[in-house]
């Protein structure tokens, strides 16, 4: 038996027919087969497509981490060793610095104190030197204890310089008087032709280089 509300093969429905054709042309034209693959599409002509949901790059934090830590994919340890051994490195250096410079202050000072040693034992020196040219330490104890401290202070690079017939040296010498020159001194040389020592006042003291005292004379100008 045929249904009634149903239209017989012979029989035109009355309605519109729906072009269901989609202009491929249009803009908002969706890939209905990429659509049922589950991929997200964008609209066609569009040059920043999206890339397929299953192959999209995950999204980190706010802090742009993409799994990589420190500066061009370091290891936060390969960049935690290489501060620490610049560290080692700076501490090393300022220790050897520290070192040469203790080193070099320990023997300064050890030089400037046995040079004030010595710059105080001079006026004993002195003392010695005119009781040798008086004659009063021909013989006697005091001769003992005279040559036994002067080679004790020898060993400390004291020296003691200044002669008559020496060529004046402002650099060893001070010129406490100007005197003619006396060609009857056998202790002048006969062919000095610059400024001489005549005189000795007071010896000249040095250590090494080092000048502690200069001898203090008399000169003359050879004629």
């Amino acid at each position: 038996m045929t249904d009634p509300r149903m239209p017989g093969e012979d029989e035109v429905v009355d309605a519109e027919l729906v072009d269901e054709t989609v202009d491929e042309s249009s803009d908002d034209a969706i890939n209905t087969e990429s659509a049922n693959d589950g991929e997200e599409v964008a609209p066609a002509g569009d040059a920043g497509a999206t890339a397929p949901a299953g192959e999209r790059e995950p999204v980190y934090g706010d802090s742009g981490d993409r799994g990589d830590s420190g500066r061009g994919g370091e290891h936060p340890d390969t960049a935690l060793a290489a501060q620490r051994l610049d560290d080692l490195q700076r501490l090393n250096a300022e220790y050897v610095n520290y070192k040469r410079r203790v080193d070099r202050d320990r023997a300064a000072v050890q030089e400037r104190a046995v040079r004030d040693v010595l710059d105080s034992l001079l006026p004993v020196l002195d003392d010695i030197q005119l009781a040798r040219e008086h004659g009063d330490l021909a013989e006697g104890p005091f001769v003992a204890i005279a040559d036994k401290l002067e080679s004790s202070l020898g060993k400390f690079g004291l020296t003691r310089f200044g002669a008559v017939g020496e060529p004046f040296d402002p650099m060893h010498h001070e010129a406490l008087m100007h005197s003619a020159w006396d060609a009857s001194n056998a202790e002048l040389p006969t062919d000095a032709t610059t400024t001489t020592v005549v005189q000795v006042l007071q010896p000249g003291y040095r250590t090494g280089d080092q000048v502690l005292r200069p001898a203090r004379v008399a000169v003359a100008d050879p004629e």
